[in-house]
């Protein structure tokens, strides 16, 4: 437990001092960097303690005489509440502060009565704690450890921004903490606490350029998330005063009676649909892109998407085959297609990522909402390999923004002789997000089989044409880094060495998962999932996997020897490219000039057209705007999901409050 009170109350005594050191200097540059690394180191010996000495501090916690605690909690919660209202005001967006207000004012009066006082647990430690842990204190903190030079740069590019470097840094050190309360609390009201905390933050994060477009980005943000946050609220009315529970360990006991728990079950689904910005709430995400690119990575690897998932996948249990269930995994199998279609339309790299996000982020959600143990088991799989590869391709997208002064993958052409150091991150990057046996291709292949076992075809073809097109995209990507114009020559690396002390060990840590994830599922996804669903794992899943599960903790998503013998193969050819691309830019006399319906003026450059006029080469990938371009499906997809969760919100409410 003194391990766990650190890892939550630490970032915030950083954040306290970050906020005074308002200058640019070695001092603040060490507290960060010294911060992140406690952070890492902390969170890495708290998962490893509990997993290899027989789980020293996992099980639950309750602390007593916490009055003073709910009290000052609450005073926090009021303050969060002025500060939105002092905000709203000045900006006349006076529309959030009646959903802040519904919010807050409910946990004001539960405190002040005394009925959310609880006699169960405060705090959880599980394995699947422990995966979260990990994911937000070795991500989020090399996120923060990343943030000290790009804003350095930032600022540098961005004179006509306010530098306040300082209140940004410790900003996402409050991210950190809140992570780590959100995802260690069993009690409601304490996960509403930091739930809170996260929405208000990526909201002044996103804002943090004051211009128009980001004043009007954050807000919409902030307005979804308060919106979802109402739904938990809801939750929280009724699991008190109706079902007379206070934790979300309690409300999973009710996998046996799941009428009575379908109302708060929708109303936490609803929330955490809003946090992990599936439609028709998505634009929060895209919105988010005006932020610097810390502020990405963090929303959208390892802080406030995350919490989401990490909800549904807890919910997950008492999901199945209910209104509930159908509603999120609906919500999430259309999400992953239709954003996947919508990156491929697109050419800003931070866009591509978001949409990659939102995208990956609903096959995670559908699988949490079909309620089987194997599907879970990939929605996890999929959370730890997304958070590693994701956070990495953003601070590459980042620090090629801050050398470049562009960000749009067509600028990106030539990338491996121009910036070949960033040109081999991204392409880890890329591979890890779509070439088997990389880690997400892995999880998908096991979403498939949890789908097919499912019955549900529309999730099949989801997950199929859904991947299909993230290929597309990705590859799209990959092509430009890889297409070399004769004469192409070495650019300054001018990226700080704290964000190649980030980027690095993160490249490193997402080919190490393809090679040891049957450990990470051996001894923390199974053993989850075997707690989570004992007693139920014969109606949940195929009864061979039920087998599996029971009888010892062998991955239970069936793949066999020939699969990782081909795995294998694959995983060699894919490290021959990195390897030959030194070789390749060596040998010049490889390259061959380009056809370009004319005859070449000699440099690869430009050709003669058949006026004999010079004309410049361009090189251009096709994005099918004209197609399904956002202009095309991107209203009608938030339409159609709109009115698809209204209708299920309907059934879900009706049938939990009065069946």
């Amino acid at each position: 437990m003194p391990v766990l009170a650190f890892l939550i109350l630490f970032p915030f005594a950083i954040a306290f001092i970050l906020f005074f050191l308002k200058k640019d200097s070695k001092g603040r540059s060490f507290v960060v960097i010294s911060g992140g690394l406690a952070e890492l180191a902390g969170s890495v010996l708290f998962a490893a303690d509990n997993l290899m000495n027989h789980d020293m501090e996992m099980g639950t916690y309750y602390l007593k005489e916490t009055h003073m605690t709910d009290m000052f909690i609450a005073a926090l919660e009021l303050c969060l509440m002025l500060l939105v209202i002092f905000l709203s005001v000045k900006y006349k967006k006076y529309y959030v502060i009646l959903l802040s207000a519904l919010g807050t004012l409910p946990v004001l009066y539960m405190d002040i009565s005394g009925a959310a006082e609880t006699t169960a647990s405060h705090f959880k430690v599980d394995h699947l704690t422990l995966i979260m842990v990990l994911v937000v204190g070795v991500v989020g903190s090399l996120i923060c450890i990343y943030a000290v030079g790009y804003i350095r740069d930032y600022h540098h590019h961005h004179t006509e921004f306010t530098d306040r470097s300082g209140y940004f840094l410790s900003l996402l050190f409050v991210f950190l903490g809140a992570m780590m309360g959100l995802i260690s609390s069993d009690n409601l009201m304490w996960m509403y606490f930091f739930w809170e905390i996260t929405s208000v933050c990526s909201f002044l994060l996103i804002g943090y350029s004051r211009t128009a477009e980001a004043v009007n980005n954050s807000f919409r943000a902030l307005w979804m998330n308060l919106l979802g946050g109402c739904g938990f609220m809801a939750a929280i009315v009724f699991c008190i005063y109706v079902m007379e529970i206070t934790n979300i360990s309690q409300l999973l006991l009710f996998t046996t009676m799941p009428v009575l728990a379908i109302f708060p079950v929708a109303m936490l689904s609803f929330a955490a649909l809003t946090k992990s910005a599936q439609m028709p709430f998505s634009r929060w995400l895209l919105g988010a892109m005006v932020a610097p690119t810390p502020t990405s990575a963090l929303l959208h690897s390892a802080t406030m998407v995350k919490a989401g998932v990490y909800l549904l996948l807890r919910l997950s249990p008492v999901m199945y085959e209910t209104y509930v269930g159908t509603m999120v995994t609906a919500i999430g199998g259309f999400t992953f297609f239709a954003a996947s279609l919508l990156a491929i339309t697109v050419s800003d790299g931070k866009k591509v990522l978001a949409y990659s996000t939102i995208s990956n982020l609903g096959l995670i959600t559908a699988a949490a909402g079909c309620g089987m143990a194997e599907a879970v088991w990939a929605g996890i799989m999929l959370l730890i390999f997304h958070a590693v590869t994701k956070s990495m391709m953003f601070m590459s997208v980042g620090a090629y923004e801050n050398s470049t002064g562009s960000r749009d993958v067509e600028d990106m052409h030539g990338m491996i002789v121009r910036y070949p150091k960033l040109a081999f991150v991204m392409t880890i990057g890329i591979f890890g997000m779509s070439v088997v046996p990389m880690g997400m291709c892995v999880a998908k292949w096991a979403a498939l089989k949890a789908f097919i076992d499912t019955g549900n075809i529309y999730l099949i073809l989801f997950l199929c044409f859904g991947s299909a097109s993230t290929l597309f995209y990705w590859i799209k990507w990959l092509g430009k880094i890889f297409s070399v114009s004769k004469g192409s020559k070495r650019h300054e690396d001018t990226v700080h060495g704290s964000e190649w002390v980030a980027i690095y060990p993160l490249s490193a840590i997402a080919v190490i998962l393809c090679l040891v994830y049957p450990f990470i599922s051996r001894f923390s996804v199974t053993p989850y999932i075997q707690n989570a669903f004992s007693g139920s794992l014969n109606r949940l899943v195929s009864a061979a996997t039920a087998d599996s599960l029971l009888g010892s903790t062998d991955n239970i998503v069936a793949i066999s020897t020939e699969d990782f013998v081909i795995m294998g193969v694959m995983l060699i050819c894919m490290c021959i490219l990195p390897l030959a691309m030194k070789y390749v830019n060596s040998v010049q006399e490889r390259r061959v000039m380009s056809y370009m319906s004319g005859f070449n003026t000699g440099d690869d450059r430009s050709f003669y057209d058949s006026f004999g006029n010079e004309r410049g080469q361009y090189l251009s990938n096709w994005y099918m705007n004209d197609i399904f371009g956002e202009k095309k499906i991107l209203a009608a997809c938030l339409m159609i999901t709109a009115a698809f969760l209204v209708v299920m919100m309907g059934i879900c409410t009706m049938g939990g409050l009065f069946l």
